[in-house]
């Protein structure tokens, strides 16, 4: 057992067989200190700093103080902990975890029992230290750089918590290859770094050190826990009110799109939202490279590509799945990331009949599309004259989403897609919008 109700003595007392016991002359070492002397009349481990009394009794002491009694602790202690619950196959429970320091002759309080058992357990479940900042309300990003960076972005940009750390640099490789191992993807010293998809579409990226000379980092994209509507963003201040007539007439019409932005804007919570407004009796079929869009939409059906297995077989590419979409009777077809040779059969279904489809790409304004397109039309085999010829023929406009820098998200322009005398892209612009207030496009 761990604590006891009210006795006074101090906790440092912890792991004696049989529970806690009152100090009285006729116990054992009467007359020296208790820390000195153990049953049979070895000497005694010496009581741990945060060994003294507590008010609550069994597992009654402050939960925030549990990290700082776990920071007493040397890490080679945890470990061998550690190592001794596997090796008996034993839970990670007080009386275990008391046990195994009481072998180590290791005497550390409730507080630090009851820390390092949250500690052990967190290593098993779920993502660890990390998972109660992907349960947080509003989360889209958390990152590891190593032991002692994990960084946030909860809508205002990334914030350090310095208040969550790992142990040391072995901590934060097991979690990543436990993390691995979820996704059913290999990481080890031969494999250093991996990309996947947790159980609740969470996407992972990692890469162990030495690769990652900080130290193993962790890259967690939690995905939105229900689609947001063209209405919510608007109400949030996401979308200026002329913004989000545009972008209903642009749906209404069935016109093909791309929404563009960089790494983290929100592109893919507002084609979400943008999908919420195709009317009820369209089919959509939505091909991604990992699961995140989940429009509010009754007839939507998903085409998750899927990477190759520790074997290195079982692969199946976006180009596959868009080929397959094809003959799935869609009404509107979406790509949801425009980054590989997957363009060739996305901009051949869009020339063929298929009106309003859509996809998303990385672009930093939506001037930038042209290169952004004919580089990904070149890398897989088209001619730039083909390329220019197909996107302008195949698509109709570009949603741009930008990132303030004050962590702000906001479509922030609307443009047409056309062709100059030379038959080169030209992106042409209708709206636009800073900060709620529309301006000069």
């Amino acid at each position: 057992m761990v604590g006891c109700g009210r006795d006074r003595h101090p906790a440092g007392a912890l792991g004696d067989a049989g529970g806690c016991r009152r100090q009285g002359a006729g116990s054992a070492g009467a007359g020296r200190p208790r820390h000195l002397t153990k049953a049979g009349g070895r000497p005694r481990a010496r009581p741990r700093p945060d060994a003294r009394p507590h008010r609550g009794g069994c597992g009654a002491p402050g939960a925030r103080h549990g990290r700082a009694a776990v920071s007493g602790v040397r890490a080679e202690v945890v470990e061998r902990v550690r190592r001794r619950l596997a090796a008996s196959g034993a839970e990670p429970t007080p009386h275990s975890v008391a046990e195994a320091l009481r072998a180590e002759d290791q005497l550390w309080g409730t507080t630090t029992v009851l820390a390092i058992v949250e500690q052990l357990r967190s290593e098993v479940l779920g993502a660890g230290v990390l998972q109660p900042l992907l349960d947080l309300p509003g989360v889209t990003d958390v990152l590891v750089n190593g032991a002692d960076g994990v960084y946030v972005d909860a809508g205002d940009g990334l914030v350090l918590r310095p208040d969550v750390t790992f142990a040391d640099e072995p901590t934060v490789r097991r979690l990543a290859q436990r993390l691995a191992a979820t996704a059913g993807r290999r990481l080890d010293d031969a494999s250093p770094w991996v990309d996947g998809r947790l159980g609740d579409g969470t996407r992972l990226h990692a890469v162990l050190s030495p690769v990652a000379r900080t130290g193993t980092v962790i890259s967690l994209r939690v995905p939105p826990r229900a689609a947001m509507t063209l209405a919510e963003l608007e109400v949030g201040g996401s979308v200026a009110p002329p913004m989000a007539d545009a972008l209903r007439d642009l749906v209404a019409t069935r016109r093909s799109f791309l929404v563009t932005g960089g790494t983290g804007t929100g592109k893919t919570t507002v084609l979400a939202a943008l999908l919420g407004l195709v009317p009820v009796e369209q089919r959509i079929v939505v091909v991604e490279d990992s699961d995140e869009l989940r429009p509010r939409h009754p007839h939507v059906v998903g085409l998750v590509a899927r990477p190759p297995n520790v074997e290195g077989a079982g692969t199946v590419g976006l180009r596959d799945l868009v080929r397959q979409a094809l003959r799935m009777r869609p009404d509107r077809i979406v790509v949801g990331e425009v980054r590989g040779a997957e363009v060739v059969d996305l901009l051949a279904a869009l020339n063929t009949g298929h009106e309003g489809g859509c996809g998303t790409v990385h672009a930093n304004a939506p001037d930038d599309v042209p290169a952004r397109m004919e580089a990904l039309g070149i890398a897989a085999g088209l001619t730039r004259d083909a390329v220019h010829a197909q996107v302008a023929a195949g698509l109709d406009a570009v949603v741009h989403v930008a990132r303030h820098a004050d962590g702000r998200r906001e479509v922030a322009a609307l443009a047409d897609l056309g062709t100059d005398q030379r038959g080169r892209l030209l992106v042409r612009p209708r709206l636009r919008v800073h900060r709620g207030r529309p301006v000069d496009p």
